[in-house]
C-alpha cells in the first residue's frame, strides 16, 4: 500500500481502526426508487452528518454541501465516481459504468479522504465487467500519484430476469474470486456484499487482506440489520458502507448512532437496538 495514503486512511478508520460510511450516492444512478429519503439532500446529509458517522459517500456533485460545513470534526468525504445504470427491473438495451472526469483530481479539490468505484459482475453482461475493470485501471495510478486511498466495490449480481431489479447474488463461491481481483488490481479497502451464510464471511475477509467494509445493500428490519452487522464484525469486518437501512429509517441519526455502536464499541445487537428505541 502507497505510504501517501495512510493520513487519508485515518480519517476513516481512525482510533478503532474500524469505519462506518453512510452512503448518500444513489441519486448518482437514474433510478426514482433510490430517491426515497434523500430527497432533500441538504437534511439528509446534515442529519446524518449529525450522528458523526465516519465517513459520508456521495457523488461529485453533493460533496459541496458535506464539505461546506464549518465543523471540523465532520465526517470524511468518501466520492462516488462512477455512474452506472444495472439497477432497473428491466435492464436497458445497453449497459454501462461511466467514469467521472478527472475523477481523483476532482477527489484532492474537495478533500475527499477516498475514492470509490464498482466492479460489477451481472450475468451475461461482459462488457459493463470489462468497463469497470478498466474504470479500475484509470483511477489506480491517478490514486498512487496523489495518495488517495481506493476502495472497490464488487458487486455479483444475480440474472435480471429471476431477480427482477438490483438483487445481490450472495453466493460466497462467486464473492471470493471478485474480491481477491479487485484486490490485485490494487484495492486500498474492499466494499463487498454479504454472503448468503454471514458466518461464512472471515473467508471473505482472509482472501482480501486489505479491511473489507460490509455493504447493506436493500432495505432490511431493523434487528436483522442491527444482528448482521454483530456478526459481520465477529468475522473481521473492519466496518460497514450503509445506506438505505439509514437514509430511508425513521429515525436515521439514532439508526447511525446505534450502528457506530457496533462498528467501533462491539455493541451486541440487542445493546445498539436499546440505543436505536432512545433516540
Amino acid at each position: 500500500m502507497n505510504k501517501a495514503c495512510y493520513p487519508r486512511l485515518n480519517r476513516l478508520f481512525g482510533a478503532s481502526g474500524n469505519c462506518f460510511d453512510v452512503a448518500i450516492d444513489h441519486g448518482f444512478f437514474n433510478e426514482v426508487g433510490f430517491l426515497q429519503g434523500i430527497e432533500d439532500m441538504e437534511s439528509a446529509i446534515r442529519t446524518v452528518a449529525e450522528a458523526q458517522p465516519d465517513a459520508i459517500q456521495l457523488s461529485p456533485g453533493q460533496a459541496d454541501i458535506l464539505q461546506s460545513m464549518p465543523n471540523p470534526h465532520k465526517p470524511a468525504l468518501v466520492m462516488r465516481t462512477d455512474i452506472a445504470n444495472c439497477y432497473p427491473k428491466k435492464l436497458p438495451d445497453y449497459l454501462f459504468s461511466q467514469l467521472v472526469e478527472d475523477a481523483v483530481e476532482q477527489a484532492v479539490r474537495l478533500d475527499a479522504a477516498c475514492v470509490v468505484v464498482n466492479l460489477l459482475l451481472l450475468p451475461g453482461e461482459p462488457e459493463l465487467y470489462q468497463q469497470c475493470l478498466e474504470n479500475i485501471c484509470v483511477l489506480k495510478p491517478a490514486c498512487e500519484q496523489y495518495g488517495m486511498p481506493l476502495m472497490i466495490e464488487p458487486l455479483v449480481m444475480q440474472a435480471n430476469d429471476i431477480a427482477g431489479g438490483y438483487m445481490v447474488d450472495g453466493d460466497l463461491n462467486k464473492i471470493l474470486p471478485l474480491v481477491r481481483q479487485a484486490v490485485e488490481c490494487g484495492a486500498d479497502i474492499i466494499k463487498a456484499d454479504p454472503c448468503d451464510n454471514v458466518e461464512e464471511y472471515h473467508r471473505v475477509t482472509q482472501i482480501a487482506r486489505v479491511p473489507v467494509l460490509v455493504r447493506g445493500g436493500g432495505k432490511a428490519s431493523d434487528e436483522e440489520i442491527l444482528q448482521r452487522t454483530e456478526m459481520l464484525m465477529k468475522q473481521g469486518a473492519r466496518g460497514i458502507v450503509y445506506g438505505r437501512n439509514v437514509i430511508q429509517h425513521e429515525k436515521p441519526k439514532a439508526m447511525t448512532q446505534a450502528l457506530m455502536a457496533v462498528v467501533h464499541h462491539g455493541a451486541s445487537a440487542s445493546d445498539a437496538h436499546q440505543i436505536l428505541k432512545a433516540g
